[in-house]
């Protein structure tokens, strides 16, 4: 077996977790969590993130068989959860509703806010498209540059600001919109 590495499907991978899981655009969350416990377990977080991520990518499928769901209709699911955080980024509403987590543990930091239902739509829709080693290098890149903007999360916000933030959300999220559509006109035909 072969195990062949293609930058642009690893590039694409990248950029629609990075999306997703809107790092970024926690860090006024990041920044509120900190405030509240007073450290983030930075290094925990991330590798508890990136364990859910990759054991999903791998018993996602199996789970989803087992239930009797094939991959191309959690892709077309997945498009449609997509679009709604798409349309939450754009315009700044709250579709999805967050209860505020009380301790800045791995709970509220690996699993919801990185390793959250969008990104585990996000992965299973990939699979049905690109090949997993690829889907798994696009993971740890994401895991890097979630580690490195929880590490600095007080520098990134001063830099950027509340406006510099919103400015990418929104970018962010018509990219995502974008996705969706592919992720839908690529899935729905192969369910009828």
């Amino acid at each position: 077996m072969d195990i062949e590495f293609n930058s642009k499907e690893i590039l694409t991978a990248s950029m629609i977790l990075f999306a997703v899981i809107d790092i970024l655009g926690s860090v006024p969350i990041i920044i509120s969590l900190r405030q509240k416990v007073g450290h983030i377990q930075s290094e925990k977080a991330s590798i508890v993130a990136g364990i859910i991520m990759i054991a999903f990518l791998f018993i996602g499928e199996k789970i989803l068989s087992l239930i009797g769901i094939d991959v191309n209709s959690f892709a077309v699911a997945g498009a449609f959860v997509i679009f709604f955080l798409a349309l939450e980024m754009i315009l700044g509403i709250s579709i999805f509703g967050e209860e505020a987590p009380e301790t800045a543990s791995v709970v509220p930091i690996a699993f919801p806010l990185i390793a959250g239902a969008g990104t585990m739509t996000s992965i299973l829709s990939l699979r049905a498209e690109y090949d997993v080693q690829n889907i798994i290098v696009a993971i740890v890149l994401n895991l890097i540059v979630v580690y490195v903007v929880l590490k600095s999360s007080k520098h990134i916000e001063k830099v950027l600001g509340n406006n510099g933030l919103t400015v990418i959300r929104k970018v962010f999220g018509i990219i995502l919109l974008a996705i969706a559509v592919k992720l839908f006109a690529a899935n729905a035909p192969q369910l009828f």
